[in-house]
């Protein structure tokens, strides 16, 4: 099957018009007619080679939302005509003690939806069939694919830190990850205390549900907070102040990232000591995770603030993401 989409053929280089075959299907592998993609920060790392790991041409799009058009003859779960979605994870060996514990995402043999193959910014996208989420009847597919990744990304950590509802908790960074994560421990029941350096942006992240708003770069602000928060959750990717976060945990509490940020992370070891406190990080979830979160989405008409661009505009998407303008996930659609 000839598949159109859009490749970056260099580091750093603009999405230009490319074409490919797909070949046969496999007997696990459904394909995927693409209707919406979102644009995820990893689609630029990726793009740019950040991770040293990109093979050009690169296909980029790992926020897939779309219909199984064809399936292999082995395929369970999903059927020809099924609304899916495909997020970071394509594939994963179904037979590792990670896979056989529902870990598949942690599969030492998993396959990326972008690393060394193509994916959603095109009209067809290829995958196995337990990555291949099927969407609740309800959901907004216009407004889904960033759960796909960006979503999960921040859930998985609230059901891997045991939260609460009665818990006081914090995020770091209200972007892409940071504005989903504020909805969902919300509507989780948590009081949400939002971690922010840019001021102008208070009002929209107080209509988020966060019930209060420091700013991150005024230490007074910062220590008005010390010992009070159950869980945080870090969703930038650059180095921080880490011991007043630390600072701002109760006894017990956990602070979490999944912003990867690329210089070590010096955490002072009294810090954990002395409060019985936890650091930890996680990549996305698994595909029953994955699902159990869009059906909590649904139930409590969770989604991301979403701006709409034509596929056939994705430089300009990728542009207004990149100069920081996207409030607060871009999404493509197909035409």
């Amino acid at each position: 099957m000839k598949v159109n989409g859009y490749a970056a053929l260099g580091p750093k280089e603009k999405l230009t018009p490319y074409s490919y075959e797909l070949g046969a299907i496999g007997p696990e592998q459904v394909d995927i007619k693409v209707s919406y993609c979102g644009i995820c920060h990893s689609d630029i790392s990726m793009i740019n080679n950040d991770w040293g790991m990109t093979q050009y041409p690169l296909v980029p799009g790992h926020e897939i939302i779309g219909e199984v058009i064809a399936a292999g003859n082995a395929v369970k779960n999903v059927k020809v005509g099924d609304k899916v979605g495909l997020g970071w994870m394509s594939s994963s060996c179904m037979s590792c003690d990670q896979c056989m514990d529902g870990h598949h995402h942690l599969c030492s043999q998993g396959e990326a939806t972008i690393v060394g193959r193509n994916g959603g910014f095109a009209d067809y996208v290829r995958g196995h069939w337990s990555w291949a989420i099927p969407l609740p009847d309800a959901i907004d597919m216009s407004k889904a694919g960033p759960l796909l990744c960006g979503g999960i990304t921040v859930f998985n950590p609230i059901i891997l830190a045991g939260v609460k509802p009665t818990d006081r908790v914090g995020v770091i960074g209200i972007g892409g990850l940071g504005h989903m994560a504020i909805k969902f421990l919300k509507h989780w029941g948590c009081e949400v205390i939002a971690f922010s350096s840019n001021p102008n942006k208070k009002k929209e992240i107080l209509n988020m549900g966060a019930s209060q708003v420091i700013n991150s770069t005024v230490p007074e602000e910062l220590e008005s907070i010390a010992g009070k928060l159950n869980f945080i959750l870090n969703t930038t990717n650059v180095t921080l102040d880490w011991n007043s976060y630390l600072t701002a945990l109760a006894p017990k509490g956990k602070f979490h990232t999944v912003g990867a940020v690329l210089e070590p992370m010096a955490i002072p070891a009294f810090s954990l000591i002395m409060g019985e406190k936890t650091v930890g990080g996680s990549p996305i979830g698994s595909p029953a995770l994955t699902k159990t979160m869009l059906d909590f989405c649904v139930r409590h008409n969770i989604y991301p603030t979403v701006e709409e661009f034509p596929m056939a505009k994705v430089n300009e998407a990728i542009e207004h993401l990149e100069n920081g303008k996207a409030r607060f996930r871009i999404v493509l659609k197909n035409q």
